[in-house]
């Protein structure tokens, strides 16, 4: 079938007046659904404050579409959704029982110690008597000893036959007998001189008759930890006998956590547990630091001292230790409470109305399943005490901004609150009322790029005495109305 010239004309025009019909209908579709969507709120009597992307909530729109972001829709942000300066999330009362919601006041409490470590008892190695021969000579009998005994003090170990101390002893007794009180007096010297006892002096001046056989005994009772002398064997002056370890008292060498270095001191209390008797503690003290600190385990060691009446500890026993130290005051709430996201520590504050809000916390000291908190929180302030991780993911999607603590400019707690929890500076370009205008340079926090910005001031105040032209830095909050001036200065300089 052919079609002549003018034909197609008409065919390609009534084509495109088709397409054009057809983009008129879709543009008038698409208009109608984002007035629709525009519109909805004034039907259904719910003002809409913002639309936002849920998987980037800190970016606001003035007007529904798609998300740059994500492909989906922008979701509207209802202004009942917030109350004013102070967002949180709104729950349900009557949903709270079914998510099993508790909630618990921040207070001033007693904060126990909870230094726990584990280690074993170890010979107290600063009781230690070391047996050596006074003089050199032979073996002539053996006690039966053997290493690993137990001895009193006092106890033998063998007899030494010393042939050069019965010369010697002969020389003394022939000196007595002259009647030579200055001679005997010399000779006698240079008997203890040779080594000899003080008892094996006496001996050959009661018995009048030279001994030369000298017991070697321990000076200290204990166990035997090397035993080096056998029956016949020759013996050196100065040679080691035997070691014996007194067990009057032990050490328990316990394997603290690094972190925990700081609270302890030597002198300070400990008490002991063991499996070998249960329900009885062993009260002790820390002996000694130890200066260096284990590297695959990252503990130090310490090394506590107890006693050990009737010998019942016995090197090499596994014990429970708990260090002791000094009870004390201090702002709690229960460790439950806290969510420790890796980077900083959040509890969940319990706002009136039923709305909830992250706040951030600097912790201390945990112990009895109680926390410490050194700032963020005010006593008597309530936090959840459980699902709060629900509540935080909920305060997530919805872009709600933990509050801040204070900085390490010192301020306290309570001033915390006033400080805005983002900085920048900038040039004041103009004042009208509760609004102030600044060229600022970058929030990184909120991935702004530095630009001419118009705030709402947290109170009127907060300008007087500023003008335009103004160099300032200032913070500010991120709130459902808006970002809200919270502190204004001049810069150094100024």
């Amino acid at each position: 079938m052919k079609f002549d010239t003018s034909s197609r004309v008409q065919l390609g025009a009534a084509a495109f007046a088709l397409a054009l019909a057809a983009g008129g209908f879709g543009y008038g579709l698409a208009n109608w659904r984002y007035e629709d969507a525009a519109t909805a709120p004034a039907q259904n009597g719910r003002k809409i404050l913002y639309w936002y992307d849920p998987m980037v909530p800190s970016q606001h729109f003035d007007k529904p579409g798609k998300s740059p972001f994500m492909d989906m829709e922008l979701v509207p942000k209802y202004a009942d959704e917030a109350t004013g300066g102070d967002p949180g999330v709104t729950i349900d009362p009557a949903r709270t029982q079914s998510l099993g919601l508790r909630v618990m006041e921040a207070r001033t409490g007693t904060l126990g110690s909870n230094l726990t470590a584990t280690g074993t008892i170890d010979f107290n190695e600063r009781d230690v008597a070391i047996v050596q021969a006074r003089s050199g000579g032979f073996v002539s009998r053996v006690y039966a000893r053997a290493p690993g005994d137990v001895i009193g003090a006092g106890a033998p170990l063998a007899d030494i036959l010393v042939p050069d101390w019965a010369g010697a002893q002969a020389e003394y007794l022939a000196v007595r007998r002259t009647g030579d009180a200055g001679l005997s007096r010399a000779a006698r010297q240079r008997l203890l001189l040779l080594g000899m006892p003080e008892g094996i002096v006496a001996a050959v001046e009661r018995s009048g008759r030279p001994h030369n056989v000298v017991t070697i005994s321990t000076p200290t009772g204990g166990t035997i930890k090397t035993l080096g002398v056998r029956a016949g064997m020759t013996v050196a002056s100065g040679q080691t006998l035997a070691e014996v370890n007194g067990l009057g008292t032990v050490w328990l060498n316990a394997a603290v956590p690094e972190a925990m270095a700081g609270k302890l001191r030597p002198g300070q209390s400990a008490t002991a547990t063991l499996a070998a008797y249960p329900g009885e503690h062993f009260a002790g003290r820390i002996a000694a630091i130890l200066p260096s600190i284990a590297a695959e385990s990252r503990t130090l060691s310490v090394r506590i001292e107890l006693p050990n009446g009737g010998g019942r500890l016995r090197p090499g026993m596994f014990a429970s230790v708990d260090l002791g130290g000094t009870a004390r005051p201090a702002l709690l709430v229960p460790s439950e409470a806290v969510i420790q996201t890796g980077k900083r520590a959040l509890v969940m504050l319990a706002l009136p109305q039923g709305r909830y809000r992250p706040a951030e916390v600097r912790t201390g000291a945990e112990a009895g399943g109680q926390t410490e908190i050194l700032a963020g929180l005010a006593e008597g302030e309530k936090i959840v005490a459980s699902s709060q991780f629900l509540i935080d993911s909920e305060a997530s999607l919805s872009g709600i901004e933990a509050r801040p603590i204070a900085d390490a400019t010192g301020a306290t707690r309570a001033e915390a609150a006033s400080i805005g929890a983002y900085r920048t500076t900038g040039e004041i370009t103009g004042i009208a009322g509760d609004r102030i205008t600044f060229n600022h340079e970058a929030v990184p926090a909120l991935k702004w790029p530095a630009m001419t910005m118009t705030f709402r001031l947290g109170a009127p105040a907060l300008a007087r005495g500023f003008k335009k032209g103004d160099r300032v830095a200032f913070s500010f909050d991120q709130t459902a109305n808006g970002p809200v001036i919270r502190t204004l200065r001049r810069e150094v300089g100024q």
